[in-house]
């Protein structure tokens, strides 16, 4: 583990080739940076540094780069993450404070998390294994139709026209909708279809026809759930960080059209005590994704998240602010949620 002056002189060299995409030399960090030694103390420095693995240089310049070790002690030594302007926090509450319903919340989340960060941004939706249900509804529209509701935890709603044979009578949908609100309200996703198998049998033979085709409309909204997804905004960003890749973007976005990959990847990482995880290059342990980092925060849900969002951009990513933009809307998104 360096000194703590040589952590100085790599944070400099971290923070100088963030900001400028150059190569970093000893005369730049002592022109930029009040580090307290001199040029020749500083080169011996970095070159310890680059001993270690945590700089390199390219062939094509006298300066110094961050190698992905360097970036990840660098991110394991923060201090302090850069907080959000009072404009940022505005922009935040403004965009996500009008949304409608769950759909709006992500469309807005992604596009706020792509503008903030001027990144990639992935925002995973609530997954069904740990989503629950909050009501289902039943509601008669005429006829032998009924309209079938079903609203989870993380505020998504779940609706189905049912044909029903006959118009069902308000007495009947009344016990129905209680008893069946009864055994599911709170109860995970996962768990609805074995806890109202023997509903139908509750009911007099007459009315257990009813009773089934509510079940399989529920059911129905339950096989949609399952599917995993994704939203992606800011794919365009990755053209203007083009020269950070150093064969093309390529690779990184034939991994964006990979949604299984993106969500392995999202589910597979470990946070830190303030919520957020962060995977550098190799870390990834995916080749399309080498020269790419990932800033990710759980969201929703108390102790365990209900789903993630993430943050992903090439190793040379201002990882303070990217880290405090993620954080922030986490946390927001999770509010609104929550109520």
């Amino acid at each position: 583990m360096p000194d703590d002056r040589r952590l100085a002189v790599l944070r400099a060299i971290v923070e100088d080739y963030v900001q400028t995409h150059e190569p970093v030399g000893s005369k730049a960090l002592v022109e930029r940076h009040s580090l307290g030694v001199s040029p020749a103390t500083i080169r011996n420095d970095m070159a310890a540094l680059e001993e270690d693995g945590l700089i390199a240089q390219p062939h094509t310049s006298a300066g110094r780069v961050p190698t992905d070790k360097g970036y990840r002690l660098f991110v394991d030594k923060l201090q302090s993450v850069k907080p959000l302007s009072a404009a940022e926090k505005k922009a935040i509450q403004t965009l996500l404070d009008g949304a409608v319903d769950l759909d709006d919340v992500i469309d807005r989340t992604v596009r706020t998390l792509a503008t903030l960060t001027r990144q990639v941004a992935v925002v995973q939706y609530p997954s069904l294994t740990r989503s629950t249900v909050r009501h289902v509804e039943l509601v008669p529209i005429g006829g032998p139709r009924l309209l079938v509701v079903l609203i989870t935890n993380t505020g998504r709603v779940e609706q189905r026209v049912v044909e029903v044979g006959a118009e069902p009578n308000e007495a009947l949908l009344g016990e129905v909708r209680a008893r069946l609100n009864a055994a599911v309200i709170g109860k995970r996703l996962t768990d609805v279809a074995s806890l109202v198998a023997t509903l139908p049998e509750q009911f007099g033979a007459e009315d257990r026809e009813l009773v089934r085709t509510v079940l399989e409309a529920i059911e129905d909204s339950l096989a949609i759930e399952r599917e995993e997804r994704i939203v992606l905004a800011g794919t365009a960003n990755l053209a203007r960080s083009g020269t950070d890749f150093v064969g093309s973007i390529g690779p990184v976005l034939e991994v964006l059209e990979q949604q299984v990959v993106l969500l392995k990847l999202l589910s597979e990482m470990a946070e830190d005590a303030s919520g957020v995880g962060v995977l550098i290059g190799h870390e990834t342990a995916h080749a399309g994704l080498s020269e790419a980092a990932v800033v990710a925060s759980g969201y929703g849900g108390q102790g365990e998240p209900l789903a993630r969002l993430a943050v992903l951009g090439p190793t040379r990513m201002d990882y303070p602010t990217t880290i405090a933009a993620v954080r922030a809307v986490a946390r927001y998104v999770s509010r609104i949620l929550a109520q």
